[in-house]
């Protein structure tokens, strides 16, 4: 029996999140009303200028809820175009410098808008791609961050995300950077042997503290869908010192980085969606946490459930709206269909690998081994997450996981092996295991 959209119950909100209603009012009255008079806010005539003034009033409203200045902010199509153009313009520009092979160093944990952009700068441009260790909780190592940096010269950027989209484990920015800046021995963009540190903030934004300043990056990526804006507009943060090298051609808007004719509706409705959630985040903060534990006590009290990061480990920062779990000899296929079946909306993790099966590479470069790396949940919050939503998640996941272990008993043909779900013995089997350049 199919289940109606209006009974669901929705835990995938860090794939993406409904657009508020506020935002929603706001792009149905700007395109129902042309913003004013339809334009190409490039154009020089009197409606052009109009329309050209509203986008600069977007970019000054989303440069003053990140705390940067508006010349720094530049419009994307979303976060997967941000990093691709940040990772191809370093390499690019490192290249016109006279760097024979760019190297990026980036953590194995990164979404694959950084990875797939790294492999392919490094396979197509010429260049190199190091990545460095992560410990348990998938934190960076900056032993390993500092023997990357230092390990040659030529390295065009460090590109770290500040919270991770899968298990929303939280890095220590700022001191990262630090690493970046001791190891290269160069503190401004001037110094020669500078390395550029980039942050993708998806994840982070609206959820955890975000300080582009305070961290000291030369760039940051943020989008509109996961804070409650419409898919189809993203932005990155870039130093006005710091050199990218388009790929493209074009009309050589936003700073010449980015070619083509802005999303001027998109843009304020990404400011908007910015400017609300870091307003709540506070606020919003607490319940969320509240209904992570809830979750993660919930689940973890089944037979072979296991929370993703460490139990009773205070000290590893995460984002409060996502419980990240693993568990023992199951099918994740089976277990989200029978979920989906009982009206719950959750994944396994990323959405961008939607209909892929594999292994998670974030919880294969934590040290799991590959069974749990494939038999994952992640069950992320937001606004119009409730008690009891969370509830219902509760109620639905023991019959879920029973589906999930049958299959995976039936395409296995053996008989369940309690021995296989020690969590210490699968992690260490891993180890030698992980895609892990720089220890």
């Amino acid at each position: 029996m199919s289940t109606s959209a209006a009974s669901r119950t929705y835990l995938d909100h860090a794939a993406t999140t409904p657009v508020r209603p506020e935002v929603a009012e706001q792009v149905a009255a700007d395109l129902r009303e042309g913003l004013g008079g339809w334009a190409n806010p490039a154009a020089q005539h009197a409606s052009g200028r109009r329309v050209g003034a509203m986008l600069a009033r977007a970019r000054a409203r989303l440069a003053a809820a990140l705390d940067v200045d508006p010349h720094e902010v530049l419009f994307t199509s979303g976060g997967t175009e941000a990093d691709a153009l940040v990772v191809t313009g370093r390499t690019l520009a490192a290249r016109d410098a006279g760097v024979r092979a760019p190297r990026v160093v980036t953590s194995p944990l990164e979404h694959p808008a950084v990875l797939d952009s790294a492999r392919t700068a490094a396979a197509r441009l010429g260049g190199e791609h190091v990545e460095v260790g992560v410990d348990g909780a998938g934190l960076v190592d900056p032993a390993s961050l500092r023997a990357a940096v230092t390990a040659g010269p030529g390295t065009a950027l460090v590109s770290i995300m500040a919270a991770n989209n899968e298990t929303g484990v939280v890095q220590d920015m700022a001191g990262l950077v630090e690493t970046v800046r001791e190891a290269s021995g160069a503190r401004r963009p001037a110094d020669s042997g500078y390395v550029p540190v980039h942050s993708d903030a998806v994840a982070a934004l609206g959820k955890t503290p975000v300080d582009f300043r305070a961290w000291g990056l030369d760039a940051m990526t943020v989008t509109g869908h996961k804070l409650g804006a419409p898919i189809g507009i993203g932005a990155f943060v870039a130093r006005r010192d710091l050199v990218l090298v388009t790929p493209t051609g074009g009309g050589r808007q936003e700073r010449g980085v980015r070619s083509g004719s802005q999303d001027v509706v998109g843009a304020r409705a990404l400011a908007l969606a910015v400017e609300l959630a870091v307003a709540e985040r506070a606020e919003e903060s607490g319940r969320l946490e509240a209904l992570r534990r809830r979750v993660l006590e919930g689940a973890t009290a089944l037979p072979g459930v296991h929370a993703t990061l460490p139990e009773g480990s205070r000290s590893v920062a995460h984002v409060p709206s996502t419980a990240h779990l693993w568990f023992e000899d199951g099918d994740t296929e089976a277990l989200l269909m029978a979920l989906d079946m009982a009206g719950i909306d959750v994944s396994a993790g990323s959405a961008c690998h939607a209909g892929v099966t594999q292994p998670s590479h974030v919880l294969l470069s934590m040290g799991f081994d590959e069974g749990p790396a494939r038999a994952t949940l992640r069950c992320s919050m937001g606004r119009g997450t409730s008690a009891d939503d969370v509830e219902r998640l509760l109620a639905a996941l023991p019959a879920a996981l029973e589906s999930a272990r049958r299959a995976w008993k039936a395409s296995r043909r053996v008989t369940h092996d309690p021995k296989k779900g020690n969590r210490n013995s699968q992690r260490q089997s891993a180890a030698s295991k992980r895609r892990v350049i720089c220890r």
